[in-house]
């Protein structure tokens, strides 16, 4: 049976940790591609997250833990290389001494114009690995469309007004289109008929509310369709036991993030750079600013992620959490779940 058409995960999304020195300009390689996206925290303090891409350009930083608008961020971050970036000597991204971790998502390397939908976008696109970066203006009407050029059905789409100080909004397909939930709050999902119309993304577009969070004056929007052995978007309940829900993917892991859509709780990171054996421990969380914590909660197996800890953030009895996670390995065969 195949399993995917991936063979090399990395090759589309790999975390690099690195050591920060103060320097004024240092490339950071071995991400093993280009990347489109990229999201660096600084682990040892107290520190915002710093979101960078190639279609918005080379310095222009949003941060998913706060609802601040686009800044130029030129001593964190001046160029995209061939195997990596670049980094200044801000704290952030190359603290001295600080643990930083990356996390890279290749899209296209160039863009296009997509005129799919009523708004014209501006997208890079992998079909492959079925991730893209959409840029648009909207016009804060409802109902408008914009293409996202994957030519698969998104199931997840995490979108920010750039110019305002709206909430990062998500859709994700497990909630539906009647609900959304925002990346930079601890807050439960809820009913918001002006971020997608009620209406689900299709394989050419995705459907806008008239609400400026999702449809204002400069939009960035991440959007992420299923590939089957190389990323899965769903959902889960919880149990409240250290023997904690299994959750299938069909790979082993090398990046996970949850959020309990019931409660109040936080955004969950978690990655096979920063945790190479179980049980993971180190936590990063895409709403705070936190430094890294530690608690043992999560295992990365061959084929899925079993929850070892009975927190809210992620295994609270009877509650549904959403997740996004990406492959280290594709499963191959029919094997049972092995532990890294």
């Amino acid at each position: 049976m195949a399993y995917t058409t991936i063979k090399k995960p990395s090759d589309y999304f790999n975390t690099v940790t690195y050591t920060g020195d103060g320097t004024s300009s240092r490339n950071i390689t071995g991400v093993g591609f280009q990347p489109d996206l990229l999201w660096i925290k600084n682990r040892d303090i107290t520190q915002w997250h710093f979101l960078f891409d190639a279609v918005r350009g080379v310095s222009k930083a949003l941060f998913s833990n706060v609802t601040n608008a686009e800044s130029t961020q030129a001593s964190t971050q001046t160029a995209f290389l061939s195997d990596g970036f670049t980094v200044g000597n801000d704290v952030a991204s190359n603290g001295n001494g600080n643990g930083i971790v990356s996390w890279n998502w290749l899209g296209a390397n160039g863009t296009a114009s997509n005129t799919d939908g009523s708004i014209t976008s501006t997208v890079s696109a992998n079909t492959t690995s079925g991730f893209s970066i959409v840029s648009y203006t909207g016009n804060e009407t409802t109902g408008a469309t914009v293409g996202h050029g994957l030519s698969s059905t998104p199931k997840m789409i995490i979108l920010k007004n750039r110019n305002s100080t709206d909430d990062w909004v998500v859709y994700h397909e497990s909630l539906g289109n009647t609900q959304s939930i925002r990346l930079n709050l601890t807050n439960a999902s809820a009913t918001t008929p002006a971020s997608f119309n009620n209406t689900s993304p299709t394989s050419s577009v995705f459907t806008l509310g008239d609400w400026t969070g999702v449809n204002g004056s400069s939009m960035i929007a991440y959007c992420f369709a299923e590939k089957q052995g190389f990323s899965k978007f769903g959902s889960y309940t919880g149990n409240g036991s250290t023997d904690g829900t299994f959750v299938y993917t069909g790979f082993k892991p090398a990046f996970v993030i949850f959020k309990n859509t019931t409660n109040t709780n936080n955004w969950s990171i978690r990655d096979n750079k920063r945790d190479s054996f179980n049980a993971g421990d180190s936590n990063l969380f895409a709403n705070l600013s936190d430094a890294e914590s530690s608690s043992n909660d999560i295992d990365f197996l061959s084929n899925g992620f079993k929850l070892r800890n009975a927190g809210g953030n992620w295994n609270t009895s009877g509650n549904t959490y959403i997740y996004m996670a990406f492959a280290e390995e594709p499963l191959v065969g029919d094997n049972p779940a092995t532990a890294r």
